[in-house]
C-alpha cells in the first residue's frame, strides 16, 4: 500500500507527495490460516476393496503395513482419512496419484 505525504506549497508552486512504501501487515488469524499445512483425504468408495487400499498406502506413502492398515480402516469405518500432510503443491501431486490407482481423494486446509 502506498500512502502520500501532504502536498507543500511554495510561492504558487505545488510539489507533488513522493510515495511512501507501508509494509502490508496480516492479523494473527491470516497468519495462522496461512500457517497450517493442507491434507490429503481418501473416501470410502463402493469399488475398492480393503486390501488393495491398503496396497496403496504402502506403495504410494512407503507407510508399514500396520500404518496403512490403520488409515484404510479409518477410510473404511469412518467415510475418510487423513492420509497425508504437506503444502497445497505436495497435497495436489498426492490427490492426483490416488486419482491415479482408483482411488476417491481431495485436499483442504488442515484444521
Amino acid at each position: 500500500m502506498v500512502q502520500s505525504r501532504p502536498t507543500l506549497c511554495h510561492d504558487g508552486w505545488v510539489s507533488a507527495a513522493s510515495p511512501v512504501e507501508v509494509e502490508p501487515t496480516l492479523s494473527p488469524d491470516e497468519i495462522t490460516f496461512l500457517a497450517k499445512p493442507w491434507v490429503t483425504l481418501v473416501w470410502d468408495d463402493p469399488v475398492n476393496l480393503m486390501s488393495y487400499v491398503s496396497y496403496v498406502f504402502q506403495t504410494y506413502f512407503g507407510y508399514d503395513k500396520a500404518k496403512a492398515e490403520k488409515l484404510m480402516l479409518q477410510v473404511h469405518t469412518e467415510g475418510k482419512s487423513a492420509v497425508s500432510t504437506g503444502t497445497r503443491e505436495e497435497m495436489e501431486r498426492d490427490v492426483q496419484a490416488m486419482h491415479e490407482y482408483g482411488l476417491w481423494a481431495t485436499m483442504e486446509k488442515a484444521t
